[in-house]
This record gives structure tokens, sequence and C-alpha cells, in this order.
């Protein structure tokens, strides 16, 4: 059942900025999102982008050494959200960049909280056009091993993710 919600536009305007890989200088690089969260509005009638919550290409190596593992730490222990994850993994064959789209549902969220979340999916969903990859996430300890990522990713093809070796 559809919940009514809404996509705020800056949550699509991020996801295209993530989505198109447009050549560009190294400060523009530097400044396009690694990763990003999406949460409801107070009012719970909208999905907005969630400030503070969001991890840069640029920092990666500066502030931020291990990307999957900080996207993991953004996550909150008692509460539902939707993000996006830019994943940079290695197959026997090539590089490759996939968006990742994760609905996070702990088990410890309020029941509530998950239905509104659940019933909301499909709106952000829809507005994110071309998503190959969807992952359904109730736990630490389901999303952890970055190995359940690559899973998701390409099965036992992946050897590496984010330059690490699984």
């Amino acid at each position: 059942m559809a919940s009514g919600v809404t996509v705020n536009d800056e949550v699509i305007r991020v996801f295209n900025d993530m989505k198109v890989r447009k050549s560009s200088s190294l400060d523009e690089v530097k400044k396009r999102k690694k990763a990003v969260l999406f949460c409801l509005s107070s009012d719970k009638k909208k999905i907005v982008v969630e400030e503070g919550n969001q991890i840069l290409v640029g920092d990666i190596g500066e502030t931020v050494d291990d990307p999957y593992a900080c996207f993991v730490k953004l996550l909150p222990p008692n509460d539902c959200r939707y993000g996006l994850y830019d994943a940079t993994y290695e197959t026997k064959e090539s590089k490759k960049e996939d968006l990742v789209f994760v609905f996070w549902a702990p088990e410890s969220a309020p029941i509530k909280t998950k239905m509104i979340y659940a019933s909301s999916k499909d709106a952000i969903k829809k507005k994110f056009t071309g998503i190959k990859h969807e992952w359904q996430v109730n736990g630490l300890d389901d999303i952890q091993d970055r190995s359940r990522l690559a899973e998701k990713l390409g099965g036992n093809l992946v050897v590496s993710l984010e330059g690490k070796p699984l």
C-alpha cells in the first residue's frame, strides 16, 4: 500500500548528480557524493536529503579512510533510512562503479516507522531510474561485512570493494 509520501526535488537532484558521471574537474569530482542518506521529513509527508549524513568523494583519503565502513556508521541504530551508495568494485575482468539503493530498516526501529518507510519505498524507487542494485538491510549484522554488498553487486565474481580485497 502506498503511503502518500512524496519525494523532495533535492533528493532527485542528488540522485541525478550521483548517477551521471560526466567528465569533471578535480574539484567537481571531490564534491560528488559517494554516499548519502534520505529520511522522512518531520511531518512524515516527504522524503528529504538528511543533512550532514553524506560522504563526498573528496573526503576519501582525507577524513574518510574506508568509505564503506563510514557509510555503515551513518546508519541510525533505531530508525529507518533510505540510502544511496556509489560502490567501486572489481571483478576478475574489470573495475566497476554502481549505485546501490539501500533500505535500512533495523529490527530495533519502531514498527510504525518501519511501516511508513516500507510503504513509501516505491515513491523514492520510482524516482531513481536505472538503479541496478537494491538492498534491504535489517541490522548491522547484514551490512557490516562488506562481502554481503559484494554478493549484491556480482556474487562471487567480485574480488575487491573500495580497493580492499574480499
